[in-house]
């Protein structure tokens, strides 16, 4: 999901659509996937072993990848950093990018 915060003109329908051209959207996806790689708690959100602690998710904390409760309908549940991008902890699961 792509949003903006801003309220100014890049913040209307408009500007999100303006955003999603292909000579921008690319730019875009792949600075997310830059920055989905490192989260300000690694090694430990990259550590985590999903069922250790009973819980759903992987390499996802407050920090990096869970959504505001009011925009996940899945409660935040099954989120891993490690099948999008290669993460401190697990370089084979990543659907993009290459292995580190």
């Amino acid at each position: 999901m792509i949003y903006t915060a801003a309220p100014d003109s890049e913040g209307t329908l408009g500007g999100l659509s303006s955003l999603a051209r292909p000579d921008r959207l690319g730019r875009h996806l792949e600075q997310a996937l830059e920055k989905a790689a490192l989260c300000a708690s690694d090694p430990l959100c990259a550590e985590h072993q999903p069922g250790f602690d009973a819980s759903l998710h992987g390499a996802a904390c407050h920090a990096c990848a869970f959504l505001p409760e009011t925009s996940c309908e899945r409660g935040n549940r099954f989120l891993d950093r490690s099948l999008l991008v290669p993460t401190v902890e697990e370089t084979g699961l990543n659907y993009f990018g290459e292995e580190a």
